[in-house]
Parts: C-alpha cells; structure tokens; sequence
C-alpha cells in the first residue's frame, strides 16, 4: 500500500514537471500497410530478437500452489527465466519491383511467446499481405496483418517501451481462443509441475486477423492528418480459415498533428478511437455433450498519444463485452457450469463485461542515450459480478539506447490483484492473495 501510494505520488509529480511537449504519435495503418510512394524496391529483408530476463516474486497460495499471474509466461512453469520471447523475420516490398501500387509484406514468428508455445513452439506466419493503392483516398489491405485497434496493439513492437503489456490489454484485447471442446479449468500448481497451467491448445491472436481491410491517411490545414480503416475479417486470429459463419467488423478513426519527424517515433499528437464486434463459437459447458453456442464479442476504445523533444505523454482506455477472458488456467472462459445454463452461473466470463485503461509518460534526456518512462494501469475484469477482479499495475522503467533501434529496458512492476467482493483470503483472494511484483530486463535488436 505504501509502496503504491508513493508511486501513484511520483507520477502525478513527474506529469506536472514535465515540459508537455512527446509519445510515438504514429500512422501505424500506413507504415504497416503501405510502401514509401513510388518506390521500386523489389523487397527489404527485415526483423528483430528480443531476449529478456525475468523474476516474479509472487507468494503462494496458503497451500504453497501457484496461479498464472504469480509465474512467468509463456510457459509457466517458474518464478525467473532467461527467454528469446521475440524472433521474428520478414521480407516486403513492391510487386516485382516494379509496380509500386501493389506492395507485400511477409513476417515470421519463431521466439517463445503467446503465439508459439501453445502449439509446440513452431515458427507462425504473423503477418502475409498485399495492398493495393490504386484508388486515391481507399488504399486496400487483403490477407494476415493487424488489425486496426488500440494503439498497445497496433503499434510496432520496435517502439513499445515496456516490456510487458498493460493487464487489460493482455487479458481483454489480446484475444485467447476456447478450445474446440469443453476443457477443465486447471487447479494452482507448484512450481516445475509437469501439469501445464495454459489450457488453451491456440496461440494468441497478436492483434491480428485475416481478412480485407480500405484504409487510408488525408492531409490537412496546419499540420493535420485525418486516418481511417474500415476492416472485415474472419476474426479467428492468425489461423487462415475461418471457424464459423460470423465476420468480425472493424472501425477505426484517428486525427493527429505532426510535428516532425517520420516512421514510428514521428512526433506529434494524435487522438483516435476504434471499436470490433464479432462472435465467437464454444462448447463451455461441461456436460458430456459438444454443444457449441454462439457468444457475441465486442471490444472498444479511445486513446491520445502525444511526443515532442524528449517527452512522452500517452493514455487509452478499452472496455469489452463478452468472451471475458479470464487466466490461462481457465480455458472455460471461468466457473464452467455443470450443465444447461452458463448464464446463471457468476463468474462466467462468456456473458461478462471489463473496462481497462492506463495513463503512462517518458522521458528522454538530451543529448544522452536515457530514457526514464513511468505507466500505471487498472483493469477491472468481471464488473457487476461477484467474481470480479481489480487489477492494478505500476510500471517504473528506464531505457537505454545503444543506438537508433537497439536498446536495452528494464522495468520494475508493481502489482496487485483483488476479488473487490471477497475478503482477503476468501473466494478467488485465496489465490490472488500475494500477488507480486516483476522485474523485467531485456534487449532489443533489430536488422
């Protein structure tokens, strides 16, 4: 408590001293879609290996077993690990090097992470597009790429400056699949235990989908920019085909001022907000019988990042409604009814709603290879309903800058997580009591 109190104090304090004049305020649509005009350049080979170190000092449950939270991803089966948990490599381009109206882009995924390890850590295509740019003022995007939503996950990883994501976007907007079958929840296990606490059988969707998306960016008086995207896509994460008869839709709006520079730490000030609405289709109950229902999916959101001259300023809140994800333990989206009805049953993340957001800032020193950056979030799963969880984040962090692109981060994370309608050591408390922090440290480089 105390420790929170002190925190929440000097980002409060660090906000005020700052000059308010930076975020990496960029088009992420036209960067990641889109080749420079009337380029010829038949193809680019690019990518990046992230390899991080990191501790979690959580305590045990009462009978010395562990939850997801308390151990480090993706795999879940200790409180410290060294990990390659990105390695990605991509290629993209204009078709046949010369019609520069049509371009590519191809990236894989080969490190440790959400994406791989559910499914044997096998390598994964995380992006294989083409964009067509024939038409002025509706430029369209066709096949696997991101999709367009909240700037955590739309941004490129080259310029996230933590290490970890917010609660909220890891567990409401970074989308867990339901196992084609009901599949029991998975008890706490102690540490090292040959039972795998992750009992979904898919890999994350990395914010992503395949399908066929119109976007483009117009300029404005005095500076400014006007971005859309309208998507519609199979909404079954990285797999190509689709897994029912339902699209998920896509809108996002964004109206930014630039100040200078260019790709993905241009400086400037950007306001935007999206919205997705799809169904997902699961068996969650635990009958005996495959009877698959149709759950609606809705998440959305708004946000504005600003950076100038060293100083980072940046903000978002998101809310969703239903497919609550609810840990990795729980593959039954949470209580995993007996039979019949899982809409009586509290708890059950499948008819549930949560609401995130988080207020972050960084700044870098001049002339130097520093940045210090600052983050707090809360994410508030399960609202209205007896089972929900408040979790909140304090993010302390520094960068340092070996270069333009690579660097190295680390970050202190100050953590709880509270069942607000239990008493401590009661209810879901008897396991998210202890809770704790998380010490993260991790380079970056890029080719």
């Amino acid at each position: 408590m105390v420790a929170n109190i002190i925190c929440r104090s000097f980002f409060v304090i660090s906000l005020i001293s700052f000059p308010w004049h930076l975020s990496q305020a960029a088009d992420w649509l036209t960067l990641q879609g889109t080749e420079p005009k009337g380029s010829d350049n038949p193809g680019t080979l690019w990518g990046f290996i992230q390899a991080q170190y990191q501790s979690n000092d959580s305590d045990p449950n009462a009978a010395g077993l562990y939850i997801s939270p308390k151990v480090i991803g993706p795999d879940l089966q200790s409180q410290s690990a060294f990990n390659i948990n990105r390695a990605r490599l991509g290629i993209r381009g204009v078709a046949f090097g010369k019609d520069s109206h049509i371009n590519y882009a191809l990236l894989t995924e080969a490190g440790n992470n959400g994406i791989t390890e559910p499914e044997g850590n096998t390598p994964k295509i995380v992006d294989a597009s083409l964009t067509f740019t024939h038409i002025a003022g509706a430029k369209v995007r066709i096949g696997l790429f991101k999709t367009p939503t909240a700037e955590e996950g739309l941004r490129g990883v080259a310029v996230a400056n933590y290490n970890n994501f917010t609660w909220a976007t890891n567990q409401l907007l970074l989308e867990r699949f339901a196992n084609k079958f009901y599949t029991p929840n998975v008890a706490p296990q102690p540490l090292d235990s040959k039972t795998d606490l992750n009992g979904y059988k898919r890999g994350v969707a990395a914010f992503r989908d395949v399908g066929v998306q119109v976007f483009d960016t117009f300029k404005l008086a005095d500076q400014w920019e006007l971005t859309y995207a309208l998507m519609v896509g199979n909404g079954n994460g990285l797999k190509f085909d689709d897994d029912n008869n339902d699209k998920d839709t896509y809108v996002y709006l964004a109206t930014e001022k630039v100040f200078g520079g260019k790709g993905g730490r241009r400086q400037g000030i950007k306001y935007f907000g999206w919205r997705q609405n799809g169904v997902r289709t699961a068996d969650l109950t635990n009958d005996g019988i495959y009877n698959p229902v149709d759950y609606d999916r809705e998440r959305y959101g708004v946000g504005f990042k600003y950076l100038r001259s060293g100083v980072r300023v940046s903000g978002e809140m998101f809310k969703g409604d239903g497919m609550i994800w609810v840990a990795p333990h729980n593959p039954s989206f949470g209580m995993g009814p007996a039979a019949g009805n899982p809409d009586a049953t509290a708890g059950h993340g499948a008819y549930g709603s949560a609401t995130g957001y988080y207020i972050e800032g960084g700044y870098r020193f001049v002339d130097t290879p520093w940045e210090l950056d600052i983050r707090y979030d809360v994410y508030n799963r399960l609202e209205d309903n007896k089972f929900e969880v408040e979790f909140d984040g304090i993010t302390l962090g520094a960068q340092y800058f070996l270069d333009n692109k690579n660097r190295i981060t680390i970050n202190y994370e100050i953590r709880s997580a509270e069942a607000i309608n239990f008493a401590q050591g009661a209810g879901p408390n008897g396991n998210l009591d202890g809770v704790g922090n998380v010490l993260s440290l991790q380079a970056s480089y890029f080719y």
